[in-house]
């Protein structure tokens, strides 16, 4: 992991590179601006790279019910581990206006011509053509 992808306000504290996937399911996202953006889902696998596809984003709905899910490319994603969230660099209404999918009809990443609208979306590069 980067140092630019972990928000860092107290510079004399260590941060944790790694963390278990399972302790970011649930974990808010949120803007710049502090509003609140969903939760993380899921975090999508690329096996043969062993990369972060993206993260499974889900927002709206009452009670979790009616949500609509977004795949955020993991590159967009910053971990602010002081308030242990994340924070995605788009206001709510561009969110709301992503391609999304819902839970029943995921989406095929092995399309790469998907895969790249995403991330041009949110302004990243695709995942498979960063070569940091």
């Amino acid at each position: 992991m980067q140092q630019e992808k972990i928000k860092q306000t107290d510079p004399d504290k260590k941060y944790r590179r790694v963390l278990a996937a399972s302790t970011l399911a649930g974990d808010s996202v949120r803007n710049a601006a502090g509003e609140d953006l969903g939760k993380l889902d899921e975090l999508m696998i690329d096996i043969p790279s062993g990369r972060v596809a993206y993260a499974v984003l889900s927002f709206g709905g009452v009670l979790r019910m009616g949500n609509k899910l977004f795949a955020v490319p993991w590159s967009a994603l910053k971990v602010d581990e002081d308030k242990k969230c994340f924070i995605l660099n788009v206001d709510k209404t561009k969110l709301e206006n992503a391609p999304g999918f819902d839970k029943d009809n995921w989406p095929n990443m092995a399309d790469t011509t998907w895969g790249s609208e995403v991330s041009r979306y949110y302004g990243v590069t695709p995942y498979w053509e960063d070569r940091k």
